[in-house]
């Protein structure tokens, strides 16, 4: 699949407002200023929230262009990687709002087509210690962060390295919005905070990459690149043919993150789904679709759908317009349709959802930490979790996100393997009554229909 967001991955010129630091008041030798737009003149953020990491976790306090303030701690596991955890969001002249208490990717399955092979990555390699990449200038553009990273298992036995491993960089987010409006016409590009390290497990070279939006998203995404296996070879039933009248065997990447949310406080959140159909009537113009937002009330799997998404909010938390702040889980898939002209009266595309889940929902349990292959007396993984607290009401909120990828191999994969993509996006939906940087003129523009603010633009 193709990404949730392209987003640019190169930093742009000019001064962007920065502000790094780490536990115990320790100060980096390497601080410097990013490159990006700089944050707008008299937006920025109140203090920065105020949160403390664990031993050898790493905070980073950004502003971006909105005025936003992104704070977190960052830790590399031995199993898991890149761990993000206390997660913040400070918008311009407002207090933090906590997010998430824990982000990182929980389990990457690798079947063989041709079931000679099968892996997995996170709990039989892991991705950090060994597996884990020293990162330089080449593939940085930013700041080069380093961590004590064990030279066996978790470090238990062996010694450890202080290597720099993780990349954080300011980067250009594209255009933040464009209005052409005649009364105050605006438009403008936007900076984002970009995560990432690299581990290599066998012939592959993964990338779990978080991008932090100005506008309060967050992008995850788990990118591949390396080298095919060379052992991994079959007929053209099982794979692509590459080179001379090879068969590079197909295989899937089969990812799932775990998103333990704090959205507003620890506890106290709630889950919704929604969906909207057709009604089978006819407006003046188009089909009718009606949707609505249902209450998910206890530990669950669902399938994504045509316009179907999930949101986790927290009811005791308000916006200034007097609504739940919520987060909504974005899977990326097209809502496929049929031009209006073409449709037959009753006629509507229905996706035939497989088996498995696209997203679960669980109460936080710190020993559910691996989709699949989970160590501990709680069970195995998400459907045991899901199974243990069919009768608790959803409260302490864990997302479990599972996206697929099946690789086709191509001549052009050889040799390095191009990167590709497979991840799903967070966006805040109610976080604010409006956007962070609402441009000048555009204030009073919130939920007024046939406004005489607006003229027909030429």
């Amino acid at each position: 699949m193709t990404r949730f967001v392209t987003w640019p991955r190169i930093a742009i010129a000019g001064a962007v407002v920065l502000a790094l630091c780490i536990t115990l008041g320790l100060t980096r030798p390497w601080e410097r200023p990013q490159q990006g737009p700089a944050a707008p003149t008299g937006t920025a953020s109140a203090a920065p929230a105020d949160i403390t990491c664990e031993d050898g976790a790493q905070r980073l306090d950004q502003v971006l262009s909105s005025g936003a303030t992104w704070s977190l701690c960052s830790s590399i596991d031995p199993d898991l990687g890149l761990v993000l955890s206390n997660i913040h969001i400070t918008p311009p002249g407002a207090e933090p709002i906590s997010l998430i208490d824990t982000l990182s990717i929980s389990q990457l399955e690798v079947p063989y087509d041709d079931g000679g092979r099968n892996t997995y990555d996170i709990t039989e390699a892991g991705f950090g210690g060994i597996k884990m990449k020293t990162l330089g200038a080449d593939v940085c553009p930013g700041d080069r962060l380093s961590f004590d990273i064990p030279n066996i298992g978790d470090g238990t036995y062996g010694k450890t390295e202080r290597r720099e491993v993780l990349c954080s960089s300011v980067v250009d987010g594209g255009v933040a919005y464009h209005s052409s409006d005649r009364v105050a016409p605006a438009a403008a590009r936007r900076t984002d905070l970009q995560l990432f390290t690299v581990s290599r497990v066998g012939w592959y070279e993964y990338l779990t990459e978080y991008t932090f939006g100005a506008d309060g998203s967050i992008d995850v995404q788990l990118g591949a690149t390396g080298d095919l296996s060379p052992v991994d070879y079959s007929d053209a039933d099982h794979g692509s043919d590459i080179g001379q009248d090879e068969h590079a065997t197909s295989h899937s990447h089969n990812a799932v993150w775990r998103v333990d949310w704090a959205l507003g406080g620890p506890s106290g959140m709630q889950v919704e789904q929604y969906d909207a159909e057709p009604t089978g009537e006819m407006g003046e113009n188009a089909p009718i679709i009606a949707g609505s937002l249902t209450r998910l009330e206890h530990p669950t799997t669902a399938d994504w759908q045509e316009r179907r998404w999930w949101r986790v909010l927290n009811p005791e938390v308000l916006n200034e317009d007097g609504r739940p702040i919520s987060y909504e889980i974005d899977l990326a898939g097209t809502d496929s349709f049929t031009f209006v002209d073409e449709q037959t009266q009753d006629g509507a595309h229905v996706h035939d959802a497989g088996a498995g889940y696209d997203v679960a929902f669980t109460n936080a349990d710190d020993c559910q930490i691996y989709a699949v292959k989970n160590d501990g007396p709680c069970g195995d993984g998400v459907p045991d979790f899901v199974a243990d607290g069919q009768g608790e009401p959803l409260d302490d909120v864990v997302s479990w996100v599972a996206v697929g990828f099946h690789h086709v191999p191509r001549d052009e994969d050889q040799s390095p393997m191009e990167m590709h993509w497979q991840g799903f996006g967070l966006v805040p939906r109610g976080l604010t009554a409006q956007r962070f940087d609402l441009p000048e003129g555009h204030e009073e523009v919130n939920g007024v229909p046939d406004s005489e603010w607006h003229e027909e633009p030429t």
